[in-house]
């Protein structure tokens, strides 16, 4: 049962939360913004590429390799230029990212079953755009070229011992149409949970030691638990709120599934929650304006970022890195939330993940009650 002085102190901070507009933006307005923002724009999907051509064939063969490149999504015919120089400026000043030369001997030698060469020129100033696009154009192009080959074996009466030795047939699980959305929106969720728990709470404390208002609370009868437990209490159910938030618009708008059980979800959640409020908790004991909170609650944001997985692949770190995110709550939570809703698995593939959270969890709010305790005391 919920003491009396336990439930008047949950009903004051809500009564605070709900008078201060900024607290309600930050709580319910910046999570959905979050995740308009990032579900469109952080994505690794590489589409409509702008391309410029330079097609000195002019033959209907040289617009064959062109609507090629075209049909694809990941090229988008910009400019159709008369020169090597225009294709140059072009992909100088940023208005193209990639061209492709075609000479004019093209469609002659193709006819005459000649291999014939055309260049493809990519801007390598942003490697990530560069990769998936030189991997594209090559696919592309042994695509096409392996058309031309059959419409050779054709003409001659070939065609029939055209028969390739291997057949590679790919299969994608749990997410068939590659979409970022499906990777992005599940990291969301846990990043917003751990920004708003862990700021919420070290700013909502700081700002009673601001007004000089715990000290009131101080000489009321409240135990030192229960005002930890009464301040933290809010918080939970607003970050639950805002997950389940996020989750709807996540899986009616962006389509992300749900293949797994919500209720291990919320568990696992709450159990990723409470390192978070031991974050926010113990930031709280060091900072002495609600500003101080802000900016030490937003340092611990940068390497659990960069250092979850939430953007860059773990696997690709140097082996310092991978093993300081072993520290890093967030990097269990993404691979719960995202094998619980994309793959649908239960908490007995999930064993490795639980106890780290819990470790971290238990570890975290141990420290930071105690040093809270001591810092009323």
């Amino acid at each position: 049962m919920i003491s009396d002085r336990l439930r008047s102190l949950i009903r004051k901070e809500f009564i605070q939360i709900a008078r201060d507009p900024r607290t309600l933006y930050i709580t319910f307005a910046i999570p959905v913004i979050q995740l308009f923002l990032l579900g469109y724009t952080a994505t690794t999907d590489v589409r409509n590429v702008p391309l410029v051509v330079f097609d000195q064939d002019r033959s209907p063969t040289s617009r064959r390799l062109v609507d090629a490149y075209r049909a694809a999504d990941y090229f988008r015919l910009a400019y159709d230029v008369g020169s090597e120089k225009e294709l140059r400026e072009l992909i100088d000043r940023g208005d193209a990212r990639a061209g492709l030369l075609i000479p004019p001997d093209y469609s002659e030698r193709v006819l005459e079953g000649e291999q014939v060469a055309v260049a493809f020129v990519l801007d390598g100033s942003d490697p990530n755009v560069a990769s998936t696009t030189l991997a594209a154009a090559e696919l592309i192009g042994k695509a096409h070229s392996t058309d031309l080959m059959v419409e050779r074996l054709m003409r001659q009466g070939l065609a029939e011992a055209f028969d390739p030795p291997l057949e590679v047939r790919i299969r994608v699980w749990y997410n068939p149409d590659m979409e970022s959305a499906f990777f992005m929106v599940p990291a969301l969720i846990g990043m917003i949970l751990q920004l708003l728990t862990s700021m919420l709470t070290a700013t909502a404390i700081v700002r009673e030691r601001e007004r000089g208002t715990i000290e009131q609370l101080i000489v009321t009868p409240i135990r030192s638990w229960e005002l930890i437990v009464g301040k933290l209490t809010p918080y939970v159910l607003i970050a639950f709120f805002d997950m389940l938030e996020v989750l709807v618009v996540g899986t009616f708008w962006f389509g992300v599934p749900i293949r797994g059980s919500l209720g291990l979800l919320l568990a696992l959640s709450a159990l990723f929650l409470t390192g978070s409020l031991g974050i926010g908790l113990f930031i709280s004991t060091m900072a002495k304006t609600q500003q101080e909170a802000i900016m030490l609650v937003y340092f611990t944001m940068l390497p659990t970022i960069f250092l979850s997985g939430f953007f860059f692949p773990l696997a690709a770190m140097p082996p310092v890195l991978q093993a300081i995110s072993y520290l890093i709550p967030l990097r269990y939570f993404l691979i719960i939330i995202r094998s619980v809703l994309l793959k649908g698995v239960g908490a007995s593939s999930l064993q490795q993940e639980i106890i780290a959270l819990a470790i971290f969890g238990l570890v975290m709010m141990t420290a930071a009650a105690l040093r809270f305790r001591k810092r009323l005391d």
